[in-house]
């Protein structure tokens, strides 16, 4: 089944109100071309999960798009400083932080892959973030009684992945660091693929590749050349620094709204 698709399609399909997951880490392979195409689009109510995000949940935030974020760390890398639309947004109180560590939400996922409804933690004893998050709970140990604590698991409704390279079917190969995308795609109902490269319909069955994410768990797939940019993807092309700094100056919905549309 042929699942190439044009990206503005491929975002039309995400509802508003979708518990949504973003691959990448930080500024390294997010899923950026889909990133701006979710903010063009102006979907809202969007709750965003990320191991470690960066631009994209900051951008997402800016453009009013988001109504909670479950992450373990939101930031940008060294130089560029703190997603300053992400922190406003939560301090505001329009955006719910759902403060986690990251490997909290790495257990979640897992949870969600394994098909069970939490996953025991060891760590949490001494921290705020239980207090603070309604997706962690005391559990205790059957067999020694030890009390744990607990994480719900977090199943998105869809996932964005930016890829190097897929097929018209959605086998799909990452190169260099893969992150938490291959659980993060074991952990969603469904996966949409952004990717540099569209190979054969040969290149996955008559080789030695295989892929990292199967046909069968994603819906859509995207040619998108440099669908990372303006950060960075492995072995591809790295962080453009006037990009970025060039989205950290702006100051309205309206500066905004006329960026995106220069990288469209």
């Amino acid at each position: 089944m042929n699942k190439l698709t044009d990206l503005t399609s491929a975002i039309q399909s995400i509802p508003d109100g979708t518990l949504l997951g973003l691959g990448g880490n930080t500024l390294n392979r997010a899923p950026m071309a889909a990133v701006m195409e979710l903010a063009r689009q102006k979907k809202h109510g969007l709750r965003l999960v990320k191991t470690a995000g960066g631009m994209d949940v900051d951008l997402l935030c800016f453009a009013g798009c988001v109504a909670s974020v479950d992450a373990g760390f939101v930031s940008y890398e060294t130089e560029y400083s703190l997603c300053q639309h992400y922190r406003q947004a939560v301090q505001a109180g329009t955006v719910k932080a759902n403060e986690h560590a990251c490997y909290t939400v790495i257990s979640a996922l897992r949870a969600a892959s394994y098909g069970i409804p939490f996953m025991p933690v060891r760590g949490l004893q001494i921290s705020d973030l239980v207090a603070a998050n309604d997706y962690f709970a005391a559990v205790a140990d059957p067999f020694t009684g030890e009390t744990l604590n607990a994480v719900k698991a977090i199943r998105p409704q869809v996932s964005v992945i930016h890829a190097h390279l897929a097929d018209e079917r959605g086998n799909a190969c990452i190169e260099g660091p893969k992150y938490d995308d291959i659980l993060l795609s074991r952990a969603s109902q469904t996966v949409i693929v952004t990717a540099e490269r569209i190979v054969g319909d040969q290149y996955f069955s008559a080789g030695n590749i295989k892929a990292d994410i199967p046909h069968f768990m994603v819906s859509a797939v995207v040619y998108a050349p440099r669908g990372a940019a303006p950060c960075a993807c492995a072995n591809t092309y790295g962080v453009r620094d006037e990009d970025i700094r060039s989205f950290l100056a702006l100051d309205t919905a309206g500066d905004l709204d006329t960026w995106l549309q220069r990288r469209s």
